[in-house]
C-alpha cells in the first residue's frame, strides 16, 4: 500500500482514529497520549521571546497543523507551506519577493552579500548579531570588511556613519562602502529598538551615497504595539530584511530573508552554493504559517500587558522598574529584600517562571505566555495580596 506525507505521519504518531472510518473522518485523529506537560499550557515564562515548546509535545503539535492546513508539502524549498510563508511575509513586509532560509546567519550573509556586490564594505552596529554572533561568516565566505559603529550603543548616530564613509571614501585609494547593515531590535542592547526618525537620517544619507540597506529584523515582530509602529513603513527604507521564524513563531528553525524579486532570485542561487537548500522546509514553515495568523493583535497585547503589570508594579513599596529606552519586551525589576521574601515560592505557586534575581535585580522578558493571566493575578504573585 503506498502511503501520502499525511497518512504516513499518522500512522507513525500515537495516534488512534475517531469516529468512523469513513472519508471525511479519515484525517480526524485523537492522541493516544495526551500532552504529558501540562504545565506548557498555562505556565508563564517571563523568559524568553517565545511561548514554551516541550519537545514531548511537538509530534502532537506538527499533526494538529498538518490537520488544520491544506497541500503543505515542499520540494526542495518550492511549493507548499515554503511557498505560502514567503508569500505571507512578501506581504506582511511590503517587499516584492521573499525566500525561506534555514538560518539567520545565513539570511544575514547572503543580503549583505547581495547588497555589496564588488563593493566589499559594509558598515555595521558592534552590537549587531551579524558582527558578534555569527563567527565572521560573512568576512570568511565573501570577503566582504565589516566595520563595527556604535560601541555598546543600540544604533550608530547619523555622525558616525557620516564618518565612516568619509574615511573609506577619502584617502589615496578610495574604498566604496557597499552596504549598512542595521538590526533593530538589538538584543545585545536589552531590545533597544531604532526609532523611525533614526532610520528615515539614516536612509536619507544612504541614498545620497548609493549605499543600500539591509535590515536584521529578526526580533521585528517585537515591535508591534510600539507608538507609531508601522511594520512595512519601517522596513521601506530598506532594501532587504531578514525576519526569525524560529524566535517566536513557533518554527524550530529557519528565517525569512525578503527584498525585490531580482535580488531574491540571486538569494536562491546562493542558499544553494552555500548548502542551505534542504530537500523540505514545510516542517519550519507550516507552525510559523500558523503563527502568522493575527499575529500583530497577539503581539500588541503582549506589549500592553507587559506594560500594564510594569505600570502597577511601579506604583508598590519595594519594587522600582528600570525601562530600556525604545525598548521592544525587556526591561528590569529591582526589588527590595523585603519584598524578596516569599517571592520565589508565590512565583512557583503561581506557575511563572523567572530568571534568578540577582543584586536585587530582575530582568523580564514578555512573550505570548504573558496572556495566559490577568494582571491582578501577576501582581499578587510578586506582591503578594495587600
Amino acid at each position: 500500500m503506498t502511503l501520502n506525507r499525511r497518512q504516513f505521519l499518522g500512522s507513525t504518531l500515537p495516534l488512534v482514529a475517531l469516529g468512523s472510518s469513513s472519508h471525511a473522518n479519515a484525517n480526524i485523529y485523537s492522541f493516544a497520549k495526551p500532552p504529558i506537560a501540562s504545565d506548557a499550557d498555562t505556565q508563564i515564562w517571563l523568559v524568553g521571546d517565545s511561548l514554551p515548546y516541550p519537545a514531548e509535545n511537538e509530534a502532537n503539535r506538527l499533526q494538529a497543523l498538518l490537520i488544520k492546513h491544506a497541500r503543505v508539502n515542499d520540494s526542495y524549498l518550492s511549493g507548499g507551506a515554503v511557498a505560502a510563508l514567503e508569500e505571507k511575509f512578501s506581504s506582511l513586509l511590503g517587499k516584492e519577493s521573499s525566500v525561506f532560509m534555514p538560518t539567520g546567519t545565513m539570511a544575514n550573509h547572503i543580503a549583505i552579500r547581495i547588497l555589496c556586490g564588488e563593493a566589499k564594505h559594509a558598515l555595521v552596529q558592534q552590537e549587531s548579531h551579524v558582527y558578534r554572533d555569527e563567527s565572521n561568516c560573512v568576512t570568511t565566505l565573501s570577503g566582504i570588511n565589516m566595520v563595527p559603529l556604535a560601541a555598546g550603543k543600540t544604533a550608530p548616530t547619523l555622525t558616525e556613519l557620516s564618518d565612516a564613509i568619509s574615511r573609506a571614501e577619502i584617502g589615496p585609494y578610495p574604498i566604496k562602502v557597499g552596504a549598512i547593515s542595521l538590526e533593530s531590535p538589538v538584543r545585545r542592547t536589552q531590545g533597544g529598538t531604532l526609532h523611525m526618525s533614526q532610520i528615515e537620517e539614516i536612509a536619507k544619507l544612504a541614498r545620497s551615497k548609493r549605499i543600500p540597506m539591509h535590515l536584521d529584523g529578526a526580533r521585528l515582530f517585537l515591535m508591534f504595539g510600539m507608538p507609531g509602529f508601522d511594520i512595512k513603513n519601517y522596513c521601506a527604507p530598506f532594501d532587504t530584511v531578514y525576519v526569525s521564524l524560529y524566535k517566536y513563531l513557533g518554527a524550530a528553525y529557519g528565517a525569512i530573508l525578503s527584498g525585490t524579486k531580482a535580488q531574491m532570485d540571486k538569494a536562491r542561487e546562493l542558499r544553494h552554493i552555500l548548502g542551505g537548500t534542504q530537500s523540505s522546509g514545510w516542517q519550519a514553515a507550516l507552525p510559523a504559517l500558523d503563527a502568522l495568523e493575527g499575529v500583530e493583535q497577539r503581539f500588541t497585547a503582549v506589549r500592553h500587558a507587559g506594560q500594564n503589570l510594569l505600570s502597577r508594579l511601579e506604583k508598590l513599596e519595594g519594587f522600582k522598574v528600570h525601562r530600556i529606552e525604545q525598548g521592544s519586551n525587556i526591561a528590569t525589576l529591582e526589588i527590595s529584600a523585603q519584598r524578596q521574601s516569599g517571592l520565589e515560592q508565590r512565583l512557583k505557586d503561581a506557575n511563572i517562571r523567572t530568571r534568578k534575581i540577582i543584586d536585587g535585580k530582575l530582568p523580564l522578558q514578555f512573550n505570548e505566555s504573558l496572556l495566559r493571566r490577568d494582571t491582578d493575578f501577576l501582581v499578587d504573585a510578586f506582591a503578594g495580596k495587600n
